[in-house]
């Protein structure tokens, strides 16, 4: 998941005369994070097996893996509990993961190196440079986006990562048929996403009521949305499928 707990400084205001200079969003935010051992585990042994670096061109995932499979990749993969469980359950998918934090890449790597995966590969870095960079147009089956920080205060809606810039840059990299899927605990955002999405050209929702499905059975259910469900709190998974 990409939520994210410390905030970035507010930009002071700009002086009479001086235009406020404006930098670029990322889709994190750095934490800091302990690390256990078994997530330190994870770094050292599964760090060069595993994470990928940032490309200067796409890169060739056939290669990477040693074949041709429906590939998924995931922003914010958090301690990577989900895309764990996805990757163990469908060996003939591949997976790559994006998360800056580096206790949620230790805890995955220890992860895919106890189960023995070979279908998983990580970026430690942002995800939008990872999709500039990277992943190659028309080439992913999925893309996921799994709670991120809604940044509820309305002056901070501009550093959400689901923006119409953003949309048409997972289009651009999704196959004709491949999914946008997204989930959020937070109902605003969910109607957030909605507008951005409906809007966005080359989209299919793939709700009937135009909304939110039903939560799909290949997104495996956390700890943080159990807890959340014993609160009576809602989530809101939603699909869009490229078009063209």
């Amino acid at each position: 998941m990409t939520d994210s707990h410390v905030p970035p400084p507010e930009l002071p205001e700009a002086e009479e005369g001086q235009e406020r200079q404006h930098r670029r969003i990322k889709s994190f935010v750095m934490r800091a994070g302990r690390m256990t051992e078994g997530q330190q585990r994870g770094l050292d042994q599964g760090r060069p097996l595993f994470v990928l670096p940032l490309a200067d061109a796409p890169v060739d995932f056939d290669q990477v893996f040693g074949r041709s499979a429906p590939r998924t990749l995931e922003i914010g993969f958090g301690m990577g509990h989900s895309l764990l469980e996805m990757a163990a359950a469908a060996p003939d998918q591949d997976f790559i993961g994006v998360e800056v934090h580096y206790p949620g890449v230790g805890a995955l790597l220890n992860g895919v190196l106890t189960q023995g995966l070979t279908n998983v590969r990580v970026y430690d870095c942002d995800a939008i440079e990872v999709l500039n960079r990277c992943i190659a147009d028309n080439s992913l089956d999925r893309l996921m986006l799994f709670f991120p920080d809604p940044w509820h205060k309305s002056r901070h809606h501009k550093r959400r990562i689901v923006q119409p810039e953003f949309a048409e840059l997972v289009r651009s990299k999704l196959k004709v048929g491949g999914v946008l899927h997204m989930a959020t605990d937070w109902e605003p955002y969910a109607e957030y996403m909605l507008e951005v999405m409906h809007v966005a050209p080359g989209y299919r929702n793939l709700a009937e009521d135009g909304k939110c499905v039903p939560r799909p059975a290949e997104r495996p259910i956390t700890k943080f949305e159990r807890r959340g469900e014993r609160l009576g709190h809602g989530v809101w998974d939603l699909k869009f499928e490229k078009q063209d």
